[in-house]
């Protein structure tokens, strides 16, 4: 079947958030080599890229609620993926950051992605490689609006 040469708007998005929707829940499955679930290796992503943070930083950056937050960054600390430190201007706050282990796991999860990624794109036909890099700067302005 060929694909409609100029699609609606509407048919687009659904069959791109269907396509990347997929895509997401494949590299999930393949690349969590530590076991964590999403809202575990979120918070571990979120200290990796954003640094120290508050339990309630954190839930405010992931979208859930401060106790919710707070189980979370309980396991974590218990498997020894992130630690304590003193507010650097709160006594009574507490910020939570990654240790190296924690560190040592957000590595080998984007390796993990990439590593898996690399191999299913090194079965596509050269074409269809040409097509995908042609597409990403234009999902990317996609994302960016």
């Amino acid at each position: 079947m060929m694909p409609d040469p100029d699609p609606s708007s509407d048919a687009l998005a659904a069959d791109l958030t269907m396509a990347v929707g997929r895509l997401l829940r494949r590299l999930r499955a393949e690349a969590n080599p530590s076991e964590l679930n999403l809202s575990q290796m979120g918070a571990l992503a979120r200290l990796e890229q954003g640094g120290p943070m508050t339990t309630a930083d954190l839930a405010r950056a992931e979208l859930m609620k401060p106790q919710s937050m707070g189980a979370i960054l309980a396991s974590l600390e218990q498997e020894g993926l992130i630690e304590r430190q003193p507010h650097p201007t709160d006594r009574r706050q507490v910020y939570f950051a990654l240790t190296e282990a924690g560190a040592a796991v957000r590595t080998r999860h984007r390796a993990a992605k990439r590593d898996w990624l690399a191999r299913a794109l090194a079965e596509l036909d050269p074409d269809a490689r040409r097509t995908l890099a042609a597409a990403i700067p234009i999902i990317q302005q996609v994302g960016e609006t």
